[in-house]
C-alpha cells in the first residue's frame, strides 16, 4: 500500500474502524470486536458505509466516528426498528449466533446502513455518552478513603459529566476485597467490583452533586436514556443493567447539571469549611483540547492554593495512560498537595484492584 492512499480519508478512517475493532476485543466485546472490521471492508469496497459517513471523513480521530455510527444502528435496534438484526443483539433479547468475526451480523447491519442510512448519519454528529456507570466504583473506594482521612460531608463534582450517573455513586451497591459499601437493594449492583484491599467502606455523606458537560443528557428523558444506552455495546448485558439502573437513581436524586466545558466548571467551584470539595473525571481527559486540559490543571492548583485544614479539596480521577491497559485511580488532596495512586481499573470500570 503506497503512501498516498494510507493517507486518504477513507483509508485513514478504515484504519480507525479497525483499531475501535481491536480495543472492543480487548474490553470484551467480541460482537463489537467484528463489526467494525466489517465496516472497514465495506467502506473501502465503496459500499453503503460510504455513503452513511460521507462528509464525516475528515473528522479527527477522538471522535470515535466508530462508536458513533455502532450507536445509531443500536438506538435502531433498541426501538424495534431493525428486528433482523435485534436477533443477534442481546440487548434487544437476541441471542442468534453472529458468526464468525460476527459476518452474520454483519450482514443484517449493512442492510440496517441501506435502509435506515439518514437515521445513522444523524447520530455521528454526537460524542459516544454512555456514562459508563463501573466507573463510580473507583469514585465510592476513593470517597471511603477522604472520609477515613477526616470524617467531612462530600461537595461532589464532576467535569464531562454527561447524565451524572456517577454523580449518584455513593448509593451504588459494591462489594469484594473484603468490603461491602452500599444497600443491599440498590438498584445498580456491582458484585465483585473491588479487589486487592479495598478501602474501609464506612458511610458517605454527599451534600451537593454538581456536573458539567459541553452536551449534557437527561437520564430521566425516554430520549435521553436511549441515547445512553444506545452507545453502550449491545453484548454487554450487565452494562445496560447498572446503566438503568442508575437512570433509576437519577430519578429519585437531584443533581445539577450545567452545559459549560470543564474549565468553566472549575471556575465556579468553591472551598466550604467543614466538607471535602471533591472534583472527579473519568475517561475524558483525552477529548479535550490542549488549552482547556492547561485551563483545568490550574484551575486546581489554584484550588488548592485555598485549602485549609476545615476547608478540604481532593481531585479524582480515573483517566487512560497511553501505552497501557488499565487506568489508574489518582487521588490528590489539599492541603500539602499530597498524591496517591490507589488502585488501577479497566476503562469501563470493573473491577477496581485496590493497591492497600
Amino acid at each position: 500500500m503506497d503512501r498516498a492512499v494510507a493517507q486518504s480519508p477513507v483509508e485513514r478512517t478504515a484504519q480507525r474502524f479497525e483499531f475501535q475493532a481491536v480495543a472492543c476485543e480487548a474490553l470484551g466485546s467480541s460482537l463489537y470486536a467484528g463489526l467494525p472490521n466489517h465496516a472497514a471492508s465495506d467502506l473501502r469496497a465503496g459500499g453503503p458505509m460510504e455513503s452513511v459517513l460521507d462528509g464525516h471523513l475528515d473528522v479527527p480521530g477522538r471522535s470515535a466516528l466508530a462508536l458513533r455510527m455502532l450507536g445509531g444502528v443500536h438506538a435502531l435496534v433498541l426501538t424495534g426498528r431493525a428486528p433482523e438484526l435485534a436477533r443477534f443483539y442481546p440487548s434487544a433479547g437476541g441471542h442468534a449466533d453472529p458468526g464468525p468475526g460476527a459476518g452474520l451480523a454483519w450482514q443484517a447491519l449493512r442492510q440496517v446502513l441501506i435502509e435506515h442510512s439518514d437515521d445513522v448519519r444523524a447520530w455521528l454528529d454526537h460524542p459516544p455518552q454512555t456514562n459508563e456507570v463501573g466507573r463510580g466504583a473507583a469514585l465510592v473506594g476513593t470517597l471511603c478513603r477522604l472520609v477515613a482521612d477526616a470524617g467531612y460531608p462530600i461537595r461532589l463534582f464532576e467535569i464531562g459529566a454527561s447524565a451524572g450517573l456517577n454523580l449518584r455513586a455513593d448509593r451504588f451497591r459494591i462489594t469484594g476485597g473484603g468490603a461491602a459499601y452500599g444497600e443491599p437493594s440498590s438498584p445498580v449492583q456491582m458484585i465483585g467490583g473491588w479487589l486487592g484491599r479495598a478501602p474501609a467502606a464506612g458511610p458517605i455523606q454527599v451534600v451537593s452533586r454538581v456536573g458539567g458537560d459541553l452536551a449534557p443528557v437527561d437520564p430521566v428523558a425516554e430520549s435521553g436514556r436511549l441515547k445512553l444506552l444506545a452507545y453502550v455495546w449491545a453484548d454487554q448485558v450487565e452494562r445496560l443493567d447498572r446503566l438503568r439502573g442508575a437512570c433509576q437513581l437519577a430519578a429519585e436524586i437531584p443533581a445539577e447539571m450545567r452545559t459549560e466545558p470543564a474549565s468553566e466548571t472549575i471556575s465556579r467551584i468553591t472551598l466550604e469549611p467543614g466538607t471535602w470539595t471533591v472534583l472527579w473525571h473519568s475517561i475524558m481527559r483525552q477529548y479535550l483540547s490542549q488549552e482547556q486540559k492547561d485551563a483545568i490543571d490550574s484551575g486546581l492548583e489554584a484550588l488548592g492554593g485555598q485549602a485549609s485544614g476545615s476547608a478540604r479539596f481532593a481531585h479524582v480521577s480515573l483517566e487512560l495512560v497511553r501505552g497501557t491497559t488499565d487506568t489508574p485511580v489518582e487521588l490528590v488532596t489539599w492541603p500539602g498537595r499530597v498524591s496517591r495512586r490507589l488502585g488501577t481499573a479497566p476503562p469501563h470500570g470493573l473491577p477496581v484492584t485496590w493497591s492497600g
